[in-house]
């Protein structure tokens, strides 16, 4: 671990009367990655032209989101800290008053890596203790870091090949468990199978391993051994809790599908052990789906109520799942009860927000457009949409905050999508922001530009 400061521009301090005193502990904010917290922010209608931005020099490109944590211990003083890990694994430890960088951790590999195109994508999760956080490196490692130092409290392998299997979703924590996904590379090349991984926080044992290919092989496998490649779990989201079951939902990319034992282009149900595999769903097309390598998970499922999930994908569909339908071993193909559009027709790359309030909204973004959803009767609805593309959005204190890869973050009247404003940020690529307690931080950036520097935004109210 190596302490640093980060180049500060334009620091702003801290927001009066905002609302204090919240978590945001992983990409999506809960479990199930709704994207749609509960508590105010701080931030409103009425406010948020006022917003001022500080630029914060990274040692990385930060090609995510980052988590938030307020008023913990960092040094022997209390801080407001965002978190964030980048392209090569380095993690960074940011104080959210004043930008400055408190700790960053490097592990170990990160020249090997460094410039190269072996990355990580995956946002942060914290220990519900909120005295760690679990990150992850393009070694194929994930690290426990001590929120106090950014020391490495243990590490965990969670593949035999990191040089083809790709942590690049997001980390999750449920169930007394971290739990991570794998996928692949640009260009697919292979052997890699994408598998679900469930580590124990107290010690880093890795504790359960589902593999979406040679699924009856219940442990890490060297990916050579496996005759089917690919089937890689990406989807920014990674795995999502069913809140009202603990189940895991997850969905792969282009691979052979049978039914039994290899599951590519499927949502799949794993139950909250991640032993066993208790649902699935495949489009009726899904041998064409893996021959144009057209993803059904390039988005991760999307938990819409206690029974239905929504499941985007390469195509450009939103698929309408039953999770009644979804359960049992028994192979599931086709039977979706409705298919809609995504914003503008093209692949879904991003998470979707879900936002309950006198309805239930879906809000979806791709490089086309975005758009809202309302979810009524067992139906979706395209209530809005427009074409300035997105990221994974948030609805956060009333206001939808969407992010656009070429630029900008646009502010937005969820019910009707009426423009309140538009924030100046410069170009990025899957980065997603959070907004919690009067302040907002968006990282900028492509991994796949392969820099070893980047930018966190943070806007805070002036008064």
């Amino acid at each position: 671990m190596a302490l640093g400061l980060g180049i500060v521009v334009g620091a702003a301090s801290g927001a009066p009367g905002a609302a204090t005193g919240n978590d945001w502990a992983r990409f999506g904010w809960s479990p199930s990655r709704s994207s749609g917290p509960t508590f105010a922010t701080g931030i409103t209608s009425a406010n948020v032209r006022q917003l001022v931005r500080q630029q914060v020099q990274l040692d990385g490109t930060a090609d995510s989101s980052p988590i938030y944590l307020h008023a913990v211990q960092v040094g022997g003083a209390t801080h407001d800290v965002f978190f964030l890990t980048t392209t090569y694994g380095k993690t960074e430890a940011i104080d959210a008053a004043s930008g400055k960088v408190l700790w960053r951790f490097t592990p170990s590999g990160y020249s090997s890596w460094a410039g190269s195109a072996q990355i990580t994508t995956a946002t942060p999760v914290a220990d519900p203790g909120r005295t760690a956080i679990y990150a992850a490196s393009p070694g194929g490692q994930i690290y426990k870091l001590a929120v106090g130092d950014g020391h490495a409290l243990w590490s965990a392998t969670i593949t035999k090949l990191p040089s083809r299997e790709k942590i690049a979703a997001s980390l999750n924590y449920a169930g007394g468990h971290v739990i991570a996904t794998t996928g692949g590379y640009i260009g697919d090349a292979p052997p890699y199978q994408g598998h679900v991984a469930l580590i124990d926080p107290s010690n880093g044992r890795v504790t359960a391993i589902w593999n979406s290919l040679c699924s009856d092989r219940h442990a890490l496998i060297s990916p050579a051994s496996c005759p089917a490649s690919d089937s890689a779990i990406w989807g920014r989201a990674g795995a999502v809790v069913d809140p009202a079951t603990g189940n895991l939902l997850v969905a792969t990319g282009n691979a052979p599908w049978d039914g039994r034992t290899n599951w590519g282009d499927a949502t799949l149900m794993l139950n909250p052990g991640a032993t066993k595999l208790i649902g699935n769903y495949t489009p009726s097309n899904t041998a064409d789906l893996n021959a144009g390598d057209v993803d059904l998970g390039s988005t991760s499922p999307v938990v819409l109520s206690s029974n239905f999930v929504a499941q985007g994908g390469k195509d450009g569909l939103i698929r309408l799942l039953s999770m009644a339908r979804l359960r049992g071993t028994a192979p599931h193909k086709g039977g979706e009860l409705q298919t809609v559009p995504t914003p503008s027709g093209t692949d879904l790359f991003t998470a979707p927000a879900v936002w309950h309030s006198s309805a239930t909204w879906m809000f979806a973004g791709d490089n086309g457009g975005t758009a809202g959803y309302v979810f009524k009767n067992g139906r979706l609805r395209i209530a809005w949409r427009n074409g300035t593309g997105g990221t994974s959005p948030v609805v956060a204190g009333g206001l939808l905050w969407v992010y656009s890869p070429a630029g900008g973050l646009s502010v937005y009247r969820p019910t009707s999508g009426a423009l309140v404003t538009r924030l100046d940020a410069g170009a990025g690529h899957w980065n997603s922001p959070i907004v919690v307690d009067g302040r907002v931080a968006l990282p900028e950036g492509n991994a796949n530009d392969h820099q070893t520097s980047g930018v966190l935004d943070i806007w805070r109210l002036h008064g």
